[in-house]
This record gives structure tokens, sequence and C-alpha cells, in this order.
């Protein structure tokens, strides 16, 4: 099917991630950046050129569009869905792309910084893609590939389906998400105008990964109230409530239930931001487990944590508030094996061997299966994300596009009359 096809997604991925589109987590609007629309606005341009005649951008910066369906077949709606912000763990303005042609095995140099080496010591999938043609960023920026690789890939297979009447298939809905690296992204899609059976987000990371479970996630907030008192006459009054939070987080386990020190099925606790003054501080905390229930523990634990050390601070106090935010997606598509097999037939067909993944994170998916639309997430090519050593290899992102027409094509096939 592709063996004269003129990709797209390079043109169309070098575009993209040179308009910065980060989002920001301590925004109070929604878009939380108004520049994340640009992306979007030029999506909307090139889909209508493709002949997408309903594609839209509403005022809270989505994406909708349809291809139609053009089989007599009664086939369910599938809907593709990329985000199109960048993360704030690294500067997403002035990327400039570099294709690194026939990647040879050793480190990769960035321009811009002599100290941003991408070496496969680190990062030993680099190992798998000898020969690959390599984007990277220069060296000031990230890269922009989480998740504009899953955008550009849903591009240019909607540019071919467009183009390719002869592959038959259902209606196809296409969706561009904001603000989802700050767990946002659902939060004002309207599902009445998506009007999907089942969905996919492009968000994974190498070529033929496919996942279907992730995170269950909770945030939870310590606010200390501490005492606070002119430092000249402090003696006996003063309360600091930085200090009192300092001494929670070195309470935290050192050797486990953190990032840093787990791994595979493993859940965290993780304060990720604290600020605050003498009178009062404030730490927030991501609370994760691939089983929903152990979510209670970990709260629990910290909720003991923080009484324990506020007990040695005389005139301080505490409260602890905990919000959920996602859970894991396979308690949804346990009850639709359909959409994750048909994932696998498509990863099959483009060549790649499925490699059945689970996420230590989460994606717009996980929220949208609980929303109505089960929705695992595919590979896109995209790695070491969110900083400056990241990368996507070009002939992975083929491989994302050829998938994502055939698991139109497998959802039409297995349909009835």
């Amino acid at each position: 099917m592709f063996t004269n096809y003129d990709y797209t997604v390079v043109e169309r991925f070098m575009r993209y991630v040179q308009i910065d589109t980060q989002s920001d987590p301590l925004s109070n609007t929604f878009p939380s950046t108004e520049k994340q629309k640009d992306l979007s606005r030029l999506l909307v341009k090139e889909l209508k050129e493709m002949g997408i005649t309903d594609a839209e951008l509403d005022e809270y910066g989505y994406v909708y569009a349809t291809i139609p369906a053009n089989t007599d077949k009664k086939v369910p709606v599938i809907c593709f869905c990329s985000h199109v912000d960048t993360s704030s763990d690294s500067s997403g303005t002035g990327v400039k792309p570099i294709i690194h042609k026939g990647y040879e095995g050793g480190d990769i140099s960035l321009p811009d910084d002599e100290n941003i080496v991408i070496s496969p010591k680190e990062h030993p999938y680099l190992l798998e893609k000898k020969g690959d043609d390599i984007i990277t960023a220069s060296g000031t920026t990230l890269l922009g590939a989480d998740d504009k690789a899953g955008v550009a890939e849903i591009m240019d297979a909607a540019h071919y389906l467009m183009t390719h009447p002869e592959v038959k298939h259902g209606a196809i809905r296409i969706l561009f998400t904001p603000d989802e690296e700050i767990g946002r992204g659902v939060d004002k899609v309207d599902m009445k105008k998506l009007a999907a059976d089942f969905g996919y987000t492009m968000d994974g990371g190498e070529a033929g990964s496919l996942e279907d479970e992730n995170f269950s996630a909770d945030g939870a907030k310590i606010t200390v109230y501490g005492v606070s008192a002119h430092p000249g006459s402090a003696k006996n009054k003063l309360v600091s409530a930085i200090k009192v939070a300092a001494a929670i987080v070195d309470a935290l386990p050192k050797d486990s239930l953190s990032p840093e020190t787990t791994e595979d099925r493993e859940g965290f606790v993780h304060p990720v931001r604290i600020q605050g003054v003498a009178e009062k501080a404030e730490i927030d905390f991501i609370i994760r487990d691939f089983d929903t229930n152990a979510l209670e523990a970990h709260e629990n634990f910290l909720r003991t944590t923080m009484d324990r050390v506020v007990a040695r601070f005389p005139g301080a106090r505490a409260t602890l508030k905990v919000n959920s935010q996602y859970r894991n997606m396979k308690e949804v598509l346990v009850n639709h094996p359909e959409v994750t097999a048909y994932a696998a037939e498509a990863i099959k067909r483009a060549g790649l061997q499925p490699l059945r993944m689970s996420i230590r994170g989460g994606t717009d998916g996980s929220r949208l299966s609980f929303m109505g639309l089960p929705c695992p997430n595919i590979f896109t090519g995209e790695m070491a994300l969110h900083g400056k050593h990241e990368y996507v290899s070009i002939q992975d992102m083929q491989k994302a596009v050829q998938t994502i027409v055939y698991l139109a094509q497998v959802w039409e096939e297995k349909s009835r009359q």
C-alpha cells in the first residue's frame, strides 16, 4: 500500500515543532496559553485543504474534524487523538529541528550546546535505530515530538486516506487537544460533538508499542500553617512553615516510593512543587499506582508522615487535601478487548511486532476511556521526552502513519454489512 507513497509526516513535523505551544500549569485560563491555538489554526487550515470540510477550532482550543466513511458497512466511529501542547519542563521557544541522516550508532552532539549529547548509553533505544534518520532539537530547547509526532502522523494518515479512496473505512474523527501536559487535556472536550465509539491516542514511544494500561492518579496538597514573627524578636515565637514543609519532604523515603527509586508496576508519592513564606507553605504532590485501591494507602502514608513531622513543631498545623486526577484505562478496556486487538493487528500489518506495555503516567486516553471512549495509546516514535535530549526516528513516524491507516482498514473489515 505504501510502496510509492510520498509521506508528508516529516515536512509537517518539522514545521509544527517550530511553533511554540508550551502549556502553563500555573495558568487559570483554558487553554492555559493562547499560543497553543497558533498550531491548532494551522491544522484546521491544512485539514480543509485536504477536503475535510467540517474541520473546526473551538473556543477552548480543540480541533475536531471528520474523514467521511467510504464504505456501505456499518462501522463504529473511531477517533485518533493527539495533543498540541509541549511540556513546561523545558523551553519550547525557538525550536530548531535537525535531521541526522543515516544514524551510525554513536553519540549525537547538538550544535547549540556542546554539553547536550544524546548517547545510546543513556538512551539504548537508539541502538535499534542504526540506519534510521533521527530528528533532534539543536540543544537549547526540547524537540516537541511529544506530541507533535502524533499530530503529524494523524495529519499524514488523514492525507493518505483522503487521497486513496480504495482503502475502505468508516467515519474517522480527529481530535487535537490542548493542555495534556498539565493534566487538563480533555477538561472541555465536547463528547457529543466528538460522537465517536472508540478512540486511540497517538502519544506512545518506541515503534510497535501499544499501551492499554496506565497509572491511576491523584493529586495532593499539604498546606502548612506556621507562626510569623519579626526575626529580630522571634525567639520562642516564630514557627517557620517553610522549615516544617522542608521537614515533611525530607521525611519521605529515600530508597522507595519515589519516581527515582521505582520501576515497572511500583507506585510512588512525589512532591512536584513547594512554595511559601514563614506563615504558610504549600507542597503539591502527585500520587501514582497501577492499582487504584493502592492510592488510598499511599495517601494515608503521606498523612501519617505529615502528622508525625508537624508534631515536632509546637504551634504549627497542617492539612492534606486529595483530588482525583485520572484512573487506569485497563478498567474500561478490559470490557472492549477488540479495541486493543485491532490495534495490535494494524501494528503487525505495518511490519512491526506489537509490544504490549503499561504507561507509568497518563494520556488523554486514560480520561477519555472513563468518559465513554475506550482509548488505548499507540506509538509515535517520540523518545527522551520533556527535555533537550528528545529525539524521534523518521522511519518510526512513517510506521505510525501506516498503523493508523491499517487500523481504519481493520475496523472496516471486521464490521458487518
